[in-house]
């Protein structure tokens, strides 16, 4: 059988489509809301589309999400029509909240406790929950964030950290992963959801097609250099409650001596038992799993910061700078001096942005 370039290619057999809901709210500003659908949606059709001349479909099925699914006007007066509500949304693999329109200075109040619990519930059930800007006013609101790391817009950090005393605001990093399996996502200022949405696909589909979106649409990789975080684990668990525990304590506790004994120890298993468990629920084993956390966070400090590599390699729980180097090297494609120079263009444009350079 001979396919013609234009002729769409057998999708038998293929994977489901990533279900994302983008939520829309009456403060939800329209630009993100719509532009986040359209590079998820266009995400391999459109680089397949120009360069290959082959139509496919996208590997994401984002769903605008209201609470009733009913229309509803944007924060500009822009009509939304939602494809579906809270109630009736299908499984989602992600959820995301685009930013808002909302007063940094003026809390949220109860207004949209109704969607943050949705999304607890949605978390619970597995799904990554995502916010672009100012929208992580509503995921803070959520509870989830208690005692991780957040961003959002820099205009807003300093008010949430007032009214979320218990979540520690970077306003100067552009992306900010965080919870069980890193399934709390951030993006910061301005034209970061660029950065989010180029994330999710370096995270869900992969760092090539994240970077087919780039190049295709002109989008400052270097800026929100989503390779910085193609790395993280792609999907959490929860059906194992054991190794679940240990993931939670993984993410808060992952530079200090022996992490993966003190998992063991925890889990209240044989070694080898918790091993094959931990594998069977995340894919990776303990040990690969702690270095993955150590290294995400050495990228967010090689990008926001002047800290000497040595001083960074202790700092996520290396005592050998040298060893430390080569599995970044190993792990990442480039050693931590070339990743400095090449990905922290970003915090210096952050910090000029909010000294208003």
């Amino acid at each position: 059988m001979v396919i013609s370039a234009t002729t769409r290619p057998d999708s038998a057999g293929s994977a489901p489509p990533l279900t994302v809901a983008l939520l829309a709210l009456p403060d939800s500003t329209a630009s993100t809301l719509f532009g986040l659908y359209d590079l998820l949606l266009g995400t391999r059709r459109d680089w397949q589309m120009l360069v290959h001349q082959t139509e496919v479909d996208s590997p994401f099925r984002p769903l605008i999400v209201s609470r009733d699914g009913l229309p509803l006007q944007g924060a500009n007066g822009v009509l939304i029509q939602p494809q579906t509500s809270l109630e009736d949304a299908p499984p989602l693999d992600v959820v995301v909240i685009s930013d808002l329109a909302v007063s940094p200075w003026q809390p949220l109040g109860e207004r949209y406790d109704i969607e943050a619990q949705w999304m607890c519930e949605r978390y619970a059930a597995g799904a990554t929950l995502a916010s672009a800007c100012s929208g992580a006013v509503l995921l803070a609101r959520t509870g989830l964030l208690a005692g991780h790391e957040g961003t959002s817009h820099w205009g807003y950090c300093e008010a949430l950290q007032r009214e979320h005393p218990d979540i520690r605001w970077q306003p100067s990093k552009a992306l900010v992963t965080a919870g069980v399996g890193q399934r709390l996502v951030m993006a910061g200022s301005g034209t970061s959801w660029h950065a989010l949405a180029l994330f999710l696909i370096a995270r869900f589909v992969g760092a090539e097609e994240a970077m087919q979106m780039a190049r295709l649409n002109l989008l400052d990789w270097d800026a929100t250099s989503p390779l910085a975080y193609a790395a993280m684990m792609r999907t959490a668990q929860l059906a194992d409650p054991a190794i679940a525990h240990c993931q939670e304590w993984a993410a808060l506790h992952y530079e200090s001596e022996a992490p993966v004994a003190a998992m063991v120890q925890m889990s209240g298993l044989p070694e080898r038992t918790f091993q094959r468990r931990f594998v069977q629920a995340t894919g990776m084993s303990p040990l690969d799993y702690i270095h993955t956390l150590r290294l995400e966070d050495a990228k967010q400090m090689l990008e926001a910061g002047d800290l000497p590599i040595e001083a960074i390699a202790l700092e996520v729980g290396y005592q050998d700078a040298g060893f430390f180097s080569r599995l970044f090297r190993r792990k990442v494609g480039l050693t931590p001096a070339q990743y400095r120079r090449r990905f922290g263009v970003l915090a210096r444009r952050l910090a000029g942005v909010a000294s208003g350079g």
